[in-house]
């Protein structure tokens, strides 16, 4: 038996399996008193059923289910389940508690934010359906259950970005993102089947074993083509330069907690997709001889970082400048593929990606919490309206300021040293590029970042500022994510070696 003891494997799903449960609660919560204020017990069911899918997945990370040594299932420990379609092992659950960490800061933000507004239980539903798909692809085991998870995640978050219907900007937001997901999704699916093609198979052991055995021949053109547009597809989904043109609109145009939801969650499954597929199953060298992977993640890091951060620096409204930051740091993250050479240790590189995206989670999610408190005080979303806000909300500034500093790698945060680990690995793996690219952007965004900190706390407000209503979940989720990020930095060592152990599943 595996380390969930007497539980039967299937109970390794839980932390999916509690987020979709509540969100069927909810609904039901909605049925029986529709026309009540039942606002309350919707935020109270949401915050509830992601504080115990998050208390599940600690728990098995604690237990080592699904780690080495774990159980008998697997030579690694990992739980395979439906015929080895889905697996739980380190690594999903890593990046389960990275999710389930973002669901609880959103929905906790959420019940003020929606105040007045209708639909509050389809909004809560549809955020715990898209956090179910997003947890279900860190288990996918094959690309049918991949692709299946991603669509349970595309589809709730088209609706979400669109979620403000009387608001022209949300409605053009989430049309966009539809069609521009959907071309995505169409080239994803084109690329799985070319690897069908060439290998028979769907499912990651099958397809891994016919590259062992030397069994793709005359197909490795077909076999370069269909790993070429898988990376097209899983671009898309962490918002990688050139494929990162919906995400500004769609996090300037969707509810700033849904911005926080999939700038934050959403680019975490895409990367544990992009982290399984390439390092697991298109590590041989029929692949990488076919087309090399590394170096089109080489390039795709560095355009990726330096475009974003250029491209902020432009930027007059406070949100967008955010969008264009959750869009660098995609480049920064992967470096963890980038920096897979051949003289580089797979788990410490692999794993000091997941260290930052766990630290990102915190910090990302924060920053654009901070803007939706702004947005429930009406505030105006360019940086000259929040000139002078710190003297109104300290506590929340500090808070922002904590969270930009440490997104720019300075040593008040996590970020800090979980971007001088991403730096550590670009030397390891001996591509001082990376390195070089990840030193400059991050001077370049310092520029952008003390522009929204001087705002806070230097400049004087144009007009009259006068802040009366201080939300309680907004403000907490924000707290806490500020004590998290701050926390993460003496903490990192700790970070690190569940992340290093997950990676190892893998690398």
């Amino acid at each position: 038996m595996s380390s969930l003891g007497t539980l039967p494997d299937w109970a390794a799903t839980a932390p999916a399996l509690i987020l979709l449960g509540t969100a069927f609660v909810v609904l039901l919560v909605d049925m029986v008193a529709p026309d009540e204020q039942n606002s309350v017990m919707l935020s109270g069911v949401s915050v509830t059923g992601a504080l115990l899918a998050l208390g599940t997945t600690i728990w098995y990370l604690l237990s080592g289910t699904g780690q080495p040594g774990a159980g008998d299932l697997d030579a690694n420990g990992a739980i395979e389940l439906f015929g080895g379609s889905l697996v739980v092992d380190g690594l999903s659950l890593f990046f389960a508690a990275i999710i389930t960490s973002v669901v609880l800061m959103v929905v906790l933000a959420s019940y003020e934010y929606l105040k007045d507004l209708p639909n509050q239980s389809e909004y809560y539903s549809l955020v715990l359906l898209a956090a179910t798909g997003m947890v279900m692809v860190t288990f996918a085991n094959s690309f049918v259950t991949a692709l299946i998870s991603i669509e349970l995640v595309s589809l709730p978050s088209y609706a979400l970005v669109a979620s403000l219907k009387t608001n022209k900007g949300s409605a053009e937001a989430g049309l966009k993102y539809f069609l521009i997901g959907a071309l995505s999704s169409a080239i994803f699916i084109y690329g799985i089947s070319l690897i069908y093609v060439t290998t028979g198979s769907l499912q990651f052991d099958a397809v891994t074993a016919v590259f062992e055995n030397g069994g793709v021949g005359e197909l490795s053109g077909l076999l370069g083509l269909g790993v070429l547009m898988i990376i097209g597809g899983v671009g898309f989904k962490i918002a990688a330069v050139p494929f990162h043109f919906w995400a500004p609109d769609a996090y300037e145009g969707a509810p700033a907690p849904i911005s926080a939801f999939i700038s934050s969650a959403s680019k975490a499954a895409g990367f544990v997709l992009a982290f399984r597929i390439f390092v697991d199953v298109f590590s041989y060298s029929e692949v990488t001889d076919a087309i090399d992977w590394v170096i089109a993640f080489q390039i795709l890091a560095i355009v990726t970082m330096t475009v974003a951060n250029f491209a902020a620096l432009k930027q007059t409204k406070v949100k967008r400048i955010l969008a264009y930051s959750s869009v660098a740091h995609a480049g920064y993250v992967l470096i963890a593929l980038a920096a897979l050479t051949g003289g580089a240790d797979g788990a410490f590189v692999l794993g000091s990606g997941l260290a930052h995206l766990m630290v990102y989670g915190f910090m990302n999610t924060g920053a654009f919490l901070f803007i939706a408190l702004t947005e429930y005080w009406d505030i105006g979303r360019q940086i000259e309206d929040f000139y002078g806000l710190g003297r109104q909300a300290p506590v929340a500034c500090g808070a922002m300021t904590i969270f930009l500093f440490s997104l720019a790698g300075l040593p008040l945060g996590g970020g800090f040293l979980s971007k001088f680990y991403l730096l550590w690995v670009s030397i390891e793996g001996e591509v001082a590029l990376l390195g070089i690219a990840l030193v400059a952007n991050s001077v370049v965004s310092l520029f952008y970042y003390t522009g929204i900190v001087k705002a806070l706390w230097v400049e004087e407000p144009a007009g009259e500022l006068e802040i009366t209503q201080y939300p309680t979940g907004l403000y907490a989720a924000i707290v806490l994510a500020a004590i998290m990020t701050v926390l993460l930095l003496p903490g990192f060592g700790v970070v690190v070696e569940f992340a290093e152990t997950a990676a190892g599943m893998v690398a």
